[in-house]
């Protein structure tokens, strides 16, 4: 294989601790503690959003991480709000996902999917019959954008269009969703699946006192507004089983206009509810920019007394400070989303010190193998 000096090149330093050894997610033995987090990369086949060999090829390229958590997958058209991404909806896709999943297994990885509704964060060009997206309130996500196709034929990054709220007689279709597409995974091949609870995205915004404005059983109290993830982790669960079922969540994120100075403690009366429910982990998604607010250490504790069963961190970590938060016991799993997409040979690079490839945001989203499937191994022969 090529040499990674090709590319910009950061230096790491390995930390010591329990990343490295195994861990058993239930039944499934995890060689090491480094997660593949979900990335958006934008780059099924069009039309139909159906994986293919190329997605095939990108992720196992990736299975030594100890579990690959794929891109957020489309449940329904309906959940749709980004282009050219993936989906779990049709036959089609479910048999695309086959390649992938079977690719991943012969490599020797393991890999759930993500489950993905974006509600409100969608344009009606996206929707069925360019109807308005759907929201549990009809509130407009302020300054927020997304990758889809403009007017002008060209992809880029447009203003969301305004939603409109769903009926409560509509909730139980939304959930249905969720279970299908959770039966199409697991028919695919998939070793479980996580549902994708946060990051401003529709169970998010049910869970978010400044997006939930409804009045019915799924609004007003904490017990009401967790009730829609209730729900939907019963339901999926129902399809492959909760000790197969993760969720995804992220109290501490609130871009897309999702500020709400009572999501902490909604996040841990949800944790105790998913507890209740046997669900296999959660996955705290932390923010990842410079300016980012720090997860105290009293919510780790608070979020570790109310679920006892996996949890998975992602943010800004290294292997020291991965090492640092598994050893504190304060989660289980660490998620690495950005280094994976430039190294596909991440966790040999951490357990070895080597350098780090940067990733080219220029191809991040849509496009074909530059930027996605032709980042090096390093080559530590000729280096």
């Amino acid at each position: 294989m090529g040499r990674v000096t090709s590319r910009k090149a950061e230096t790491i330093t390995t930390g010591a601790g329990l990343l490295f050894s195994p861990y058993r997610l239930n039944g499934l033995v995890l060689p090491n503690r480094i997660v593949m987090a979900p990335m958006t990369r934008s780059r099924a086949r069009q039309p139909g959003d159906i994986p293919t060999n190329l997605n095939a090829l990108y992720y196992s390229q990736r299975a030594g991480a100890g579990l690959i958590i794929t891109e957020a997958t489309q449940i329904s058209q309906e959940g749709r709000g980004y282009a050219w991404t993936p989906g779990i909806r049709t036959e089609a896709q479910r048999d695309g996902w086959r390649l992938v999943t079977d690719a991943v297994h012969r490599a020797g990885g393991r890999i759930f999917l993500q489950l993905w509704h974006v509600g409100r964060v969608s344009l009606a060009s996206m929707q069925p019959g360019g109807g308005p997206p759907v929201a549990p309130s009809a509130l407009r996500a302020r300054n927020t954008r997304v990758f889809a196709i403009g007017a002008d034929g060209l992809p880029g990054m447009i203003a969301t269009d305004a939603p409109r709220a769903l009926e409560t007689a509509e909730i139980g279709r939304v959930v249905d969703d969720y279970r299908r597409a959770a039966g199409l995974a697991r028919q695919a091949g998939f070793d479980g699946v996580e549902i994708h609870g946060g990051n401003g995205y529709l169970v998010d915004q049910f869970l978010r006192t400044t997006t939930n404005l409804r009045t019915d059983r799924y609004g007003g109290s904490t017990d009401n507004r967790i009730r829609f993830l209730a729900e939907v982790a019963r339901a999926v669960a129902a399809e492959v089983g909760a000790t197969r079922t993760g969720v995804r969540l992220a109290p501490y994120i609130t871009f897309k206009d999702m500020a709400d100075p009572e999501i902490v403690d909604t996040i841990l009366a949800a944790a105790e509810m998913l507890a209740d429910q046997e669900i296999a982990y959660i996955h705290l998604a932390e923010a990842d920019w410079d300016d980012a607010p720090v997860v105290p250490e009293s919510f780790r504790e608070a979020l570790r007394a109310r679920f006892a069963n996996t949890i998975i961190v992602a943010g800004r970590y290294d292997p020291a400070r991965a090492s640092r938060i598994l050893d504190a016991g304060h989660a289980d799993l660490v998620a690495f989303g950005r280094p994976f997409v430039a190294n596909p040979d991440l966790p040999r690079r951490f357990r070895l010190g080597l350098p780090l490839a940067q990733f080219d945001a220029a191809t991040l989203f849509g496009g074909g193998v530059a930027g996605y499937t032709d980042y090096p191994v390093f080559d530590d022969k000729t280096d």
